[in-house]
């Protein structure tokens, strides 16, 4: 695993760690959280456009549905 170093405002910091302890989680755990959701959006998205281009309008409509179950 890696460490990474990120600079904040305060503030920003601050209304984080409210949020983490709401959800009951570490900083580094919602962190993960966060990462993983935007990774499968920008996969999801990717197969959505390849498969668009490909001219298979119902398949990427069904990946649309998949990516509204994950996240909604």
């Amino acid at each position: 695993m890696s460490t990474l170093t990120i600079r904040l405002p305060d503030d920003q910091l601050e209304r984080l760690r409210a949020l983490a302890l709401h959800r009951g989680l570490s900083l580094d755990e919602m962190f993960e959280e966060f990462a993983t959701k935007a990774l499968t959006e920008f996969d999801v998205g990717t197969r959505f456009r390849a498969r668009a281009a490909a001219g298979n309008p119902s398949a990427a409509l069904e990946l649309l549905d998949k990516l509204d179950e994950r996240i909604g």
